[in-house]
């Protein structure tokens, strides 16, 4: 997750907490989503530089985040859990500890939206795939390689890997601590990820 602080100017400078105050302008990017929260009394001109910036950052990704825009006093859905957490600040390592509440792949609701004959977004579709992938009981191992390849596509391209470079980043990956959830959410993230762009 990244926090930024909007300038009159339209500049982004990071920030490790937010204060939610009458005169700011606030984007948080936690990959998923991107939120704008825009204080009481700050300038249509300073927000429509924040909505530019986080239409920018989404073009980046290919448009897969949410833009969320939040006016001061009437916060709403997830944005209301946050609060505290934003307010006091996380620091980088806390927020790895930090298990994304997808990741505990609630999929019963997406079922019922699909059974309802709602196509399912991409949120929605990486879901499914995870769920289907943490059913296959694959060892924890096994996925941190899987990882490591998809992950060496998207940076070298279609370019030949070595065993040694798929060692080297799959050990990297079973050091990092992420959960079992984790890797079948980021494989099936990226697998359709790689659909989408290549």
């Amino acid at each position: 997750m990244q926090l930024y602080t909007v300038y009159e100017n339209g500049a982004l400078r990071k920030v490790e907490m937010i204060n939610f105050s009458e005169n700011r302008v606030f984007l948080i990017d936690d990959i998923k989503n991107i939120y704008l929260w825009f204080g009481s009394k700050t300038s249509k001109k300073k927000r429509e530089y924040a909505v530019n910036r986080a239409n920018i950052l989404n073009a980046k990704r290919k448009g897969i985040a949410k833009i969320q825009t939040i006016i001061q006093g009437k916060e709403f859905g997830a944005f209301l859990a946050m609060i505290d957490i934003l307010k006091k600040g996380l620091k980088e390592k806390d927020l790895q500890k930090k298990r994304r509440h997808e990741l505990e792949f609630d999929i019963e609701d997406t079922m019922e939206l699909i059974e309802s004959g709602l196509d399912p977004d991409f949120e929605a579709e990486v879901a499914l795939a995870a769920y289907s992938l943490s059913q296959e009981k694959r060892t924890y191992e096994d996925l941190c390689r899987t990882l490591a390849e998809i992950q060496l596509k998207f940076i070298k391209g279609r370019k030949n890997l070595t065993v040694a470079e798929i060692n080297k980043k799959s050990k990297l990956i079973f050091k990092s601590s992420s959960t079992y959830e984790e890797l079948c959410w980021l494989i099936a993230e990226l697998n359709l990820m790689s659909k989408k762009v290549l």
